[in-house]
């Protein structure tokens, strides 16, 4: 019968091989497996796989149109097949990560609602996985470019970082000690959707005043058309650049013209980094990270942008003057940053999978030499218990 201390030693070994198991998962991307895996970032014009090896180097990158929203779940993964089988035909596949514009839960499972697709409560990660007979892992593409970043981009070395990703939106990941931090339900970092103008800007979130109105690829391309369709004389060189027309006015040609010298894009440009400065100063009031990397479309703009960024941050830092100030780092990867960290991600679900699939052999193994010695008792004898 088991005694009260046999109980205690039992609950001490356990809690003692629960710290390790937390351990080495928080070191788990030093001891995955160097084998290849596939990326996927989804966005909502384009879907981008690639595989990628070990140090995050892209063997080979394929890309297509993102399928219309208005079609179901079902055409979204049928293209996503068609881009890993594609990549299996030349390579050795061991697991594939997605990195998904959209809310994914906790278990990284599921994709809870995606703004540019039609996933409501999708189950992404048990269709795919179903279907490409491989590891699937799903997560946030804020995430996964986050990971990409700390891994092999602009955040090597730091040991708490926040990514903020300007693009249409603005979307975020908060990354401490190696591990991404998720939140509860697996939805923080919506960092775009923080209220900075009481009142202000209606978000198609459906509140108003969200940062991202002010500072986003969004904000950008909203200022520069008021401009146009107010006529101001500000606005004359674009407005002869597009024609007339003013649908034609996108962020790539407001940083063009910015980089060419025009007053009014270079103005823009300053007006949204301030605000993103705020932003940042906010964020480093509740995380204080060490290092902020800012990615995106919209960071392509370089010191256009993140110049203003950096000297509002520092206005508008808390006890600013008398604490270490966070590194503002433009991101290094680029637009294949979101893909290169799911397949990263990846390689976390291939050791376990290749763990579990080990395990489950060797079990089998120790129930055939059982049954054999079973079968054969003069030959054999078991010297132990089947195996549970």
């Amino acid at each position: 019968m088991s005694t009260y201390r046999d109980f205690a030693n039992r609950g001490s070994a356990r809690a003692t091989v629960l710290k390790t198991v937390g351990t080495r998962e928080r070191r788990s991307h030093l001891t995955a497996p160097r084998v290849p895996t596939v990326g996927i970032d989804i966005g909502g014009t384009k879907v981008m796989a690639g595989v990628v090896d070990a140090d995050g180097v892209i063997l080979e990158k394929v890309r297509t149109e993102t399928p219309d929203k208005s079609k179901s779940p079902k055409v979204v993964e049928d293209t996503i097949c068609e881009l890993v089988l594609d990549l299996s035909d030349r390579h050795d596949v061991h697991a594939v990560g997605i990195g998904a514009a959209g809310w994914v839960d906790a278990d990284r499972s599921k994709v809870l609602f995606a703004p540019h697709l039609a996933w409501r409560n999708e189950p992404l990660r048990d269709a795919l996985s179903a279907r490409l007979a491989v590891p699937v892992l799903v997560d946030n593409d804020a995430n996964t470019a986050a990971w990409a970043e700390w891994r092999f981009g602009a955040g090597r070395g730091e040991d708490h970082l926040v990514m903020i990703t300007l693009g249409t939106g603005i979307g975020g990941a908060i990354l401490e000690d190696g591990q991404l931090k998720r939140g509860k339900y697996g939805v923080a970092g919506e960092f775009g959707h923080m209220q900075v103008v009481p009142g202000g800007h209606r978000c198609p979130c459906g509140n108003r005043g969200c940062w991202e109105q002010y500072s986003s690829g969004n904000a950008l391309v909203r200022e520069a058309r008021e401009l146009a369709v107010a006529d101001s004389p500000v606005a004359y060189n674009i407005i002869d650049r597009v024609g007339g027309s003013v649908h034609d006015i996108t962020g790539p040609l407001i940083t063009e013209l910015a980089r060419e010298g025009d007053a009014m894009c270079v103005e823009l440009f300053q007006d949204i980094g301030q605000w993103l400065g705020v932003g940042i100063a906010n964020l480093a009031a509740a995380l204080d990270p060490s290092c902020f990397v800012i990615g995106g479309g919209v960071s392509a703009a370089d010191d256009l942008l993140i110049g203003p960024a950096r000297d509002a941050f520092r206005r508008h830092l808390t006890g600013r003057g008398y604490r270490p100030e966070a590194r503002i780092a433009k991101a290094q990867l680029g637009p294949e940053a979101g893909m290169v960290g799911a397949a990263d991600l990846a390689r976390l679900v291939a050791r376990r999978f290749r763990r579990t699939n080990r395990r489950r052999v060797e079990r089998h193994e120790r129930y055939e030499r059982y049954a054999q010695a079973l079968r054969n008792p003069s030959s054999v004898r078991p010297t132990q218990e089947p195996p549970t």
